[in-house]
């Protein structure tokens, strides 16, 4: 358990994939999704994330991207509670994220580092 998690939490690194061709719904509830996090970010469940990319970027500009998903660290007593906080972000109920495809590589993952934006590349 990281310094400062809640009893019976841990951190989950979780990697949600896109449903395919969603890049432009994506990039449209991308701000919705940044407003969204905050709660998660600010109560400690949100530890760091960002987009997961089918390749690096060439540009900053995210029109460009080649989005493969996201990847999160999140604190979450079980699996299930991680799965149900996924669902409440706009990229699950707009149609973006393929929750029932999230994957959970590291289960119990330390991590004690300030939430900054990851970019991985598949």
């Amino acid at each position: 358990m990281a310094t400062g998690a809640a009893p019976n939490k841990t951190e989950w690194l979780v990697v949600v994939p896109d449903f395919p061709g969603v890049q432009q719904k994506r990039l449209e509830v991308r701000q919705q999704h940044f407003a969204g996090i905050g709660p998660f970010k600010e109560s400690g469940v949100y530890q760091m994330g960002g987009a997961v990319l089918h390749e690096p970027p060439t540009s900053d500009d995210p029109t460009t991207f080649s989005f493969a998903g996201s990847t999160l660290v999140m604190q979450a007593s079980t699996r299930e509670e991680v799965i149900e906080t996924l669902r409440k972000d706009i990229y699950a109920h707009s149609g973006v994220w393929d929750v029932e495809k999230a994957s959970f590589p590291c289960p119990g993952l330390i991590v004690s580092s300030a939430i900054d934006p990851v970019v991985l590349c598949v």
